[in-house]
């Protein structure tokens, strides 16, 4: 196997806010962490969370007032706001809540049971893509991979050509200012989607990963089954396939195993987070 690649540490919440509970992390468009952190919270209605934005190693609070989401996914608005969702929905509810750049609540909607992967563009749209409960159960939520406006009206959503498979699971999904790249169950291709052409699908020989990152005609998927989890492997694009090159093993950044770990994809870098959350460690393709 080759040499192990090693990830670089890359933002940090500050020790100061280390004592609250995270709901949830991300990083955003423009490469900005933010941490989505509990306040008072009651047991059923709205509650109050403070997001705690780190870019550069400074940090900002925003308070976020009249919050509904109880099991909330995060991600920033390119005005200064920020959009929550709740994983699971279930019909007639809003589960999308929108707030402004001071925190206040300004609109909601609902995008379907089930998300896997949110994340905004740089423009504002929400991508989201589904896991099976929800593209199974749902009719927001079938197409598996599918693009909002920040007011919650749809504006694209994968249809499979003939011949294509459907999308059962959206395992890992990039979002970059150029394209959206998806990696979906059960033939787990490489969909490349842009905007006013048709989806590409690559045919891929990487199964069950969770992340990928595509750098020019290069490409990287991350993660597996069982002791695979911290695999990494990269390859090359060809008009119809990906070729893989070689499989290494992602590293922390001072060489150990990785452990529980979420990541988000935005172009050619991958972020991974581990438990408890405080921290967020990069892989960039551009730089291998």
């Amino acid at each position: 196997m080759p040499a192990d690649r090693h990830l670089t540490p890359y933002a940090r919440l500050p020790r100061e806010y280390r004592d609250r509970d995270v709901l949830h992390s991300t990083v955003d468009a423009f490469g900005r962490a933010h941490w989505l952190l509990c306040g008072t919270r009651s047991p059923h209605g709205p509650y109050d969370a403070l997001v705690v934005t780190v870019e550069d190693g400074h940090a900002d609070e925003t308070p976020l007032s009249a919050v509904l989401p109880r099991h909330p996914m995060i991600d920033a608005l390119p005005d200064g706001g920020f959009l929550l969702a709740d994983v699971r929905s279930r019909a007639g509810d809003d589960q999308v809540q929108v707030f402004d750049a001071l925190g206040r609540p300004s609109g909601s909607f609902r995008v379907g049971d089930g998300i896997e992967h949110l994340l905004t563009d740089e423009s504002g749209h929400v991508w989201v893509g589904h896991f099976d409960q929800g593209v199974l159960g749902d009719r927001l939520s079938e197409p598996g991979i599918r693009r909002w406006s920040s007011a919650g009206r749809p504006v694209w959503e994968y249809v499979a050509a003939p011949g294509d498979q459907p999308v059962l699971d959206c395992y890992a999904l990039n979002v970059d200012h150029r394209a959206t790249w998806a990696y979906p169950y059960t033939d787990f291709p490489l969909l490349e989607v842009r905007d006013g052409r048709p989806t590409r699908v690559r045919t891929t020989p990487v199964g069950y990963a969770h992340g990928v990152v595509v750098h020019g005609g290069r490409v990287a998927f991350f993660g597996g089954p069982g002791d695979t989890h911290d695999r990494l492997v990269t390859g090359r694009l060809t008009a119809t396939t990906v070729e893989a090159l070689e499989t290494a093993r992602l590293t922390r950044p001072n060489g150990t195993r990785l452990g529980g770990r979420r990541v988000v994809c935005r172009g050619p870098r991958l972020y991974l987070q581990e438990h408890p959350g405080a921290e967020w460690t990069l892989f960039d393709l551009s730089r291998q």
